[in-house]
């Protein structure tokens, strides 16, 4: 089992697909990565060699902020927001959509299951 930054990769999956397993690396990263290392992209995690893994493994800690780095620094960004008063950090605290979205339809992702009004009744004919 592949185990690169500290996250264990699907061996059954091809490396393109198993990289996307760690935080911080989508498909184009995990693509630019396996060209830099020499593997096909044909070749699955289980195939790899050691010398393939510690390859990845340097390339990715020299190059990329991944895991726990990039959710502190994701964390921090919005903390700072937050502390700023700012509207994109008051959508933040407040857990609405801080990109423009519209909120009077959809935005259920955001703001969670929606709650019945007592009392207001459907109109009808």
């Amino acid at each position: 089992m592949a185990r690169i930054a500290g996250v264990n990769i699907p061996t059954q999956k091809k490396v393109l697909i198993g990289l996307t397993s760690i935080f911080g690396i989508g498909r184009y990263n995990a693509k630019c990565i396996i060209e830099r290392a020499g593997i096909p992209d044909a070749k699955r995690v289980f195939d790899l060699t050691d010398a393939e893994i510690l390859k990845i493994r340097e390339i990715i800690d020299h190059d990329y902020t991944v895991e726990g780095d990039l959710r502190r620094e994701v964390s921090m960004n919005i903390k700072r927001l937050n502390d700023l008063g700012c509207y994109r950090g008051l959508r933040h605290r407040k857990g609405l959509p801080v990109r423009g979205q519209r909120t009077h339809t959809n935005a259920r992702t955001r703001k969670g299951k929606s709650i019945p009004i007592a009392g207001k009744k459907i109109a009808t004919k």
